[in-house]
């Protein structure tokens, strides 16, 4: 089933999203943009050399969500991991200025802050190059991330986990975590990680893109809307999911709500022009899960959620929904 619903539903919910609590758990990390132009190939080997004339530093991972959902009017939360570096340093910065709460960030002396630099002539990506380290965090480490978690979950209304496979989400970590938030009955939205896939049981709303929910079944390719409608049946089934989106790029998304039976709706694309997916997933569940605490029904929030993609598909680089860009799309 294909569904579009009432602009004035829609819009109503986007006006509920100022100071709705969301607490967001999940890997860091820093986005550097170093754009300039290219004008002549290297003497030293046949790649171009780029005259940077511009140096821009955003949050990545984990701290893009919190920023897309500071920038819709939440009160944002985040638990997660720095570096004790001038990186760490700059990214808990960068959040102070959005107005989200940094109390939940602890300093790993054993790591990096994980950053991901993007070289860009003319628009063009001539190079990405990471620095990070992603093995599993210290026992200790942990139980300081579980602590404050379990108190800032008792104060917000929706669990936000965007895992990037950084190190923050294990299976005895996130089965904790979930815990928790079943307890104090917090609807909880998982971006995942294929490599964790299974370990997503029982949460609110999964959020895969569609390669990732082949990967993470180890499906035969699919490409047919009854071959993602099939695939879906298999993952709520599988995992016990309340419910379950899936981003299909230029085609959409199609949502699967459980209950009695199961009820499948299609969402086409709003996307005019493509410049740029680089977060687009980060923004699909910052404005879902905001739209949730907000009072929407899943069909609802997943409607708006499209619209913010479609928006932040179309500006280059790691990019922001503004409340007034969502209304007007809507």
């Amino acid at each position: 089933m294909s569904i579009r619903l009432r602009s004035a539903r829609l819009k109503a919910i986007v006006q509920k999203f100022t100071g709705r609590r969301i607490l967001v758990l999940g890997d860091l990390i820093l986005d550097c943009y170093l754009q300039g132009k290219a004008r002549r190939l290297s003497p030293e080997a046949p790649v171009p050399v780029v005259r940077v004339e511009q140096e821009q530093w955003i949050p990545g991972g984990a701290g893009n969500v919190a920023v897309n959902l500071a920038d819709l009017g939440a009160q944002v939360e985040l638990v997660g991991i720095i570096g004790e570096d001038s990186e760490g340093a700059r990214l808990k910065g960068l959040f102070s200025q959005r107005g989200i709460s940094t109390a939940g960030l602890f300093c790993d002396p054993e790591r990096p802050t994980s950053v991901k630099y993007r070289v860009i002539a003319e628009h063009q990506q001539v190079v990405r190059f990471d620095k990070e380290q992603t093995h599993t965090l210290s026992e200790n480490l942990q139980q300081r991330l579980l602590r404050c978690l379990q108190a800032a979950i008792s104060r917000s209304q929706c669990l936000v986990i965007s895992d990037y496979g950084k190190g923050v989400i294990s299976r005895r970590f996130l089965g904790q975590a979930l815990r928790w938030g079943r307890r104090e009955k917090r609807k909880v939205i998982v971006d995942p990680k294929v490599e964790h896939f299974l370990y997503y049981r029982r949460v609110t709303c999964l959020t895969p893109n569609l390669q990732e929910a082949i990967a993470g079944m180890r499906a035969l390719q699919v490409e047919a809307d009854g071959d993602v409608e099939m695939l879906g049946r298999r993952i709520l089934a599988k995992l016990g999911l309340g419910s379950l989106i899936i981003t299909r790029g230029e085609q959409g998304m199609t949502v699967f709500e459980n209950g009695a039976r199961i009820r499948v709706s299609h969402i086409p694309t709003q996307a005019r022009e493509v410049f740029d997916v680089t977060g687009a997933g980060d923004t699909v569940v910052a404005s879902l899960s905001l739209a949730l605490a907000a009072g929407a029904t899943l069909l609802e929030a997943a409607q708006v959620a499209n619209a913010a993609a479609g928006i932040v598909v179309g500006k280059l680089g790691t990019a922001t929904v503004s409340p007034a860009e969502l209304a007007a799309v809507l």
